[in-house]
């Protein structure tokens, strides 16, 4: 369990997702898309081994949330950028496939960095990269642009990190630097992809 009131910084990844058109919705269909998108998403995780220890207390943002996941051997980034996102995708596209009178579409991002705590809760520029990317009006275009239920952005930090060297399941002609944001007075480069949901769907239709 993390200090409240620790003051020291600790290292986190994050990964956030956001609802597409969550303003034209009514409060009901709301309540039913939130319980989907934090159950499809806690689903992705465990599904490949991240569970309720591994990580902080959720910050929900309303219409999406942020998953604070602390650092382990079990979980390295590779597994959430190849195996967490893609899963996600697919459980969305299998949740629009039953419920096309209610479809939910996210944009997620990928981080990580420093995060402090106190009895409020995490505050930091982890989580102030992580939500104005997630929020950037390219990453709302690109899933404007594509059928796929999900659209991905990562850090560049992440993406020279880890992206960048091609590890298995993660392919690096398949982002785009196509997102740049503002943090204070210091630009910041986002990397966009867009996952295929279609082998999960087929594999369970």
């Amino acid at each position: 369990m993390v200090n409240a009131t620790a003051r020291h910084p600790l290292y986190r990844i994050a990964l956030g997702v956001d609802m597409e058109g969550s303003t034209t919705r009514s409060n009901q269909e709301k309540a039913t898309l939130r319980q989907v998108m934090y159950g499809v998403l806690m689903d992705a995780m465990a599904l490949h081994g991240v569970g309720d220890d591994d990580i902080d207390r959720l910050v929900d943002l309303g219409d999406g949330v942020i998953v604070l996941i602390r650092p382990s051997d079990r979980l390295p980034k590779t597994v959430l950028l190849g195996s967490v996102v893609p899963e996600l995708s697919g459980l969305l596209a299998l949740h629009n496939a039953r419920r096309p009178d209610l479809p939910l579409r996210l944009r997620a991002v990928v981080h990580a960095g420093e995060v402090h705590y106190d009895e409020r809760g995490q505050y930091g520029e982890l989580l102030d990269v992580s939500c104005r990317l997630l929020d950037a009006p390219r990453l709302k275009l690109a899933l404007r642009e594509t059928t796929e239920p999900l659209v991905l952005v990562v850090s560049d930090d992440l993406y020279r990190a880890v992206v960048h060297h091609g590890y298995e399941g993660i392919s690096p002609s398949a982002f785009a630097p196509h997102v740049n944001v503002q943090i204070g007075y210091v630009p910041r480069q986002g990397w966009v992809h867009v996952p295929d949901s279609s082998s999960l769907h087929r594999r369970a239709g």
